[in-house]
């Protein structure tokens, strides 16, 4: 793969992350030079892309606590937690996968080093592709983004805290967040649950925000960062 492709990539919406340097097993080396293998394939990504990886994936998936709090200083995650996926795919296995994260309301990351060939690499590559048709057919019940999306959405969701005061028109809500928003940028989604509403008005500063009516659920995505929310309702 050529950094020209890798940037199309990029600017596609794919995550182009850091895997170090040059794939060795942590355990062999110091942290400083651990600290080196990072750094350095972080400053070649930037060079090459325009964009600094802020995930980080460990090689042969070793990691320390002191390797891990090495690796997400200023990130927004690392991959501590994955399932393999390749040479033992089936389609039982994809849905089970499937089920089982969405009976949990967890999210999950597969891990592959190969599709149509390559180390431990599909047996049927369109395995693949049909879990992906299946994935995306199910788009109106889960979530698909990139590692950095999900990653920094979880710490989002967790760390926001909200001041909502209400009146006869509807809600005033403050959101206020503690994280660095050079880093944390993925907006937040507001589910409010109440009576049904026929309409409603979701503003956010001057900027009218997108609502969308489910039953008894009003549902937007907002800014963490860009101040109040004036939420107007009509009810049925």
């Amino acid at each position: 793969m050529t950094w020209d492709e890798l940037r199309t990539m990029a600017k596609n919406g794919h995550e182009i992350s850091n895997h170090s340097w040059s794939h060795q097993n942590a355990k062999r080396l110091t942290l400083e030079q651990v600290k080196t293998e990072i750094e350095k394939n972080d400053s070649a990504i930037f060079a090459n892309i325009g964009v600094r990886p802020v995930t980080y994936c460990y090689p042969y998936n070793y990691k320390t606590d002191e390797i891990v709090a090495l690796a997400s200083d200023n990130r927004v995650g690392t991959r501590t937690r994955q399932i393999s996926i390749g040479g033992k795919s089936t389609p039982q296995r994809f849905a089970k996968w499937l089920d089982d994260l969405m009976k949990k309301e967890e999210w999950g990351v597969g891990m592959t080093h190969g599709i149509n060939y390559g180390y431990d690499a599909f047996k049927e590559p369109s395995l693949f592709w049909e879990h992906l048709d299946k994935v995306k057919s199910l788009e109106d019940k889960i979530w698909i983004g990139t590692f950095r999306e999900v990653a920094a959405y979880i710490k989002e969701r967790d760390d926001v805290q909200l001041n909502i005061a209400m009146n006869k028109k509807g809600l005033t809500i403050t959101p206020e967040m503690t994280l660095d928003k050079n880093l944390y940028t993925e907006p937040l989604t507001m589910v409010l649950v109440g009576e049904e509403v026929k309409e409603v008005s979701v503003k956010q500063g001057k900027k009218q925000l997108s609502a969308h009516i489910s039953g008894d659920k009003v549902i937007f995505d907002f800014n963490p960062y860009a101040g109040k929310i004036k939420v107007s309702f009509n009810y049925k």
